[in-house]
């Protein structure tokens, strides 16, 4: 293995500005994690989630910062330091070099580690030329709960890079009520789940009502109350956070993390447009 394996995935993106660049490397660097963490049978007690589950499994047509993970089943006491030093080994094998910061002892129940490469700019032979002011660095964060909710569902998946290796993730109708959380219990807004709902809507995603319902009952908002879930209150339930979003700042949120190209799909976002979505998935809905 080397760097060349790299360079020539790297290319294959064909990034046509200085932050696509940015997220082609990350992305790669996600996926040698992932092979990493399956070499270490990490996917023997944890499952892959989020919106970089998305990106790299189904093909979702943005990129993403972090890689978010659950453990199957509870457990207080993990910690990432039983999986980083693989990671690194992983990484190193592929000639590139991470400084790794690990944050399981903070006491939350959200394990996180830092990995983070400064000098990409010299590892690999880039189009455009960066400034001095320009970001030059990459940071990946991974994130575990390590006390999710009750009631997700997985499916298994293989990746062919960099070489092929299997991983198990909550399936669509799990990977969609997890977003929901998001949707109707995020404190600030993010353009990124939006886009998210929308592809779910794309792809006729049903909703694992009984983990919405656990997740909901867990945290946020809804915490303790003792919700009956059905598609009816999810539909009244957004159209509620649609009616206060700045779409504006919404779209400003995920424009870097699309390619120029696709930057279109956003342009018209306003709340009309996700009233459609709503009649869209109040059909889809069982």
């Amino acid at each position: 293995m080397s760097l060349d394996i790299v360079e020539n995935k790297f290319n294959e993106y064909q990034p046509k500005t200085k932050q696509e660049e940015i997220n082609a490397f990350k992305e790669i660097c996600q996926e040698i994690v992932l092979s990493g963490l399956a070499r270490s049978d990490f996917f023997k007690i944890g499952a892959f989630q989020g919106g970089t589950c998305l990106r790299i499994l189904y093909g979702l047509k943005r990129f993403s910062e972090d890689l978010d993970f659950i453990l199957l089943k509870p457990q207080k006491s993990f910690q990432w330091s039983l999986f980083l030093k693989t990671i690194a080994l992983e990484l190193e094998s592929f000639g590139l070099e991470f400084e790794i910061i690990d944050r399981s002892d903070v006491e939350n129940v959200i394990k996180k580690a830092f990995l983070k490469q400064n000098s990409f700019g010299k590892i690999l032979k880039l189009k455009h030329d960066f400034l001095p002011s320009d970001r030059k660095s990459i940071k990946i964060k991974l994130e575990i709960d390590v006390n999710p909710p009750l009631g997700s569902t997985y499916s298994n998946h293989y990746l062919d890079y960099p070489y092929p290796f299997s991983i198990l993730a909550q399936d669509l109708p799990s990977l969609f009520a997890s977003k929901c959380h998001c949707l109707l219990c995020r404190k600030y807004i993010k353009g990124r789940d939006w886009f998210d709902f929308i592809w779910y809507i794309s792809k006729k995603a049903q909703i694992n009502y009984d983990l919405l319902k656990n997740a909901l009952f867990q945290a946020g908002p809804f915490k303790g109350q003792k919700l009956t879930i059905h598609k009816n209150w999810i539909i009244k339930n957004l159209k509620d956070k649609i009616d206060g979003i700045d779409w504006k700042s919404a779209r400003f949120d995920i424009e870097t993390f699309l390619k120029l190209e696709d930057r279109k799909f956003i342009e018209h976002w306003n709340r009309d447009l996700f009233y459609e979505m709503l009649k869209k998935l109040e059909v889809i809905l069982k």
